[in-house]
């Protein structure tokens, strides 16, 4: 059904900033509930966006539905929407949904390269209403979506490429928004939260501070400090410390020659003392250490399957030893990384 008065959609929608990884084309991931992107928001990026546990209530646009498991919707650009779980208060679930995001430049490229993808055209434009696929498709892609939460490399894009033809060529689909609703985001950024928000994901490894976006966003430092930490549950100093030093953990993992003086600039410090003591506090290590584990990991694992192997680490289960086990689980934990985080590295 279409929105009449919903309290959901009749604030601005707050702005996502989406971040794709280096060496990456597009994000995957999956999330629980609650989370903190469980909010009436949008994003330039497309969603591919498919319900695992709970049932609830979803937005998108001016459309209102109910959704259940194997739901499953593909939203356009800067298209507002929100999925409502109806769990009971104070309890949590690990794995609501997982979502495919993926941005026009990467789309567009995709098309040009490649002739054949021109199919995916009717689909890409019918996103900017939203679009719900049936049951069966999203059964379909199911396996395919588990697989690409932790895929690496190629096989991303295959995955990737076996979902698209699938939503292609898939039967009783059908468009959410009204014909006549119409995605503002220059009116959503409008909104000083939104603005500011967008130029700290522009400027993220810049030098900037509270003062210039309270500027950016039209507000007092002490009102806009108010308004960011209630649309990102943190602080700027918090939120900021957080991508910085999640982006500098994505450099380590893919990147063995970059030392660790020239990713502390890259990503926006320009003191190597305090990178080096946000980290700690961020991650409970130092830089280094951080890359010595991963090093010695890898190491381990070829050892442990007697040479070179593909980048990964799952020799445990070739060999399956509790003494491997207890190493692996001290590992992750000490990186603060699941094996699922570790594995979709570049």
């Amino acid at each position: 059904m279409l929105a009449e008065d919903p309290e959901e959609t009749d604030m601005e929608p707050d702005l996502e900033v989406v971040q794709i990884r280096p060496g990456e084309s597009f994000s995957a991931w999956s999330h629980g509930y609650p989370y903190r992107t469980v909010r009436w928001h949008f994003h330039p990026e497309y969603e591919l966006h498919q319900v695992a546990a709970t049932t609830g209530r979803y937005f998108v646009g001016d459309f209102i539905g109910e959704f259940k498991p194997g739901n499953l919707v593909l939203t356009g650009p800067n298209l507002p929407h929100n999925w409502v779980s109806d769990i009971p208060k104070d309890a949590s679930v690990p794995l609501r949904c997982r979502i495919i995001q993926f941005n026009e430049e990467f789309i567009s490229g995709a098309m040009k390269t490649f002739p054949e993808l021109a199919a995916l055209a009717p689909m890409l434009e019918s996103s900017r209403r939203g679009v719900l696929f049936n049951q069966e498709t999203s059964r379909r892609l199911t396996p395919l979506m588990e697989e690409m939460m932790h895929a690496q490399g190629v096989r991303r894009i295959e995955l990737f490429m076996l979902i698209a033809g699938l939503l292609s060529r898939a039967q009783g689909s059908r468009m959410l928004a009204s014909a006549s609703y119409l995605p503002d985001p220059s009116g959503y950024m409008s909104a000083g939260i939104n603005k500011a928000l967008a130029y700290l994901r522009d400027n993220l490894t810049r030098p900037f501070n509270e003062v210039d976006l309270a500027t950016i966003a039209g507000q007092s430092t002490s009102a806009f400090s108010r308004a960011f930490r209630q649309h990102t549950g943190m602080s700027l100093v918090q939120y900021v410390k957080r991508l910085r030093i999640n982006l500098a953990c994505q450099i380590l993992m893919s990147d063995e020659q970059a030392s660790i003086t020239s990713i502390c600039y890259e990503v926006g410090y320009n003191n190597l003392s305090n990178f080096n003591r946000q980290f700690l506090a961020e991650k409970g290590m130092t830089p280094s250490r951080f890359r010595r584990l991963l090093l010695d990991n890898i190491t381990t694992a070829k050892a442990a399957n007697g040479g070179p192997r593909e980048d990964r680490i799952d020799y445990l289960e070739d060999h399956g030893s509790a003494h491997a086990r207890s190493r692996e689980k001290a590992f992750y934990s000490e990186i603060g990384h699941t094996k699922e985080q570790y594995d979709k590295r570049p």
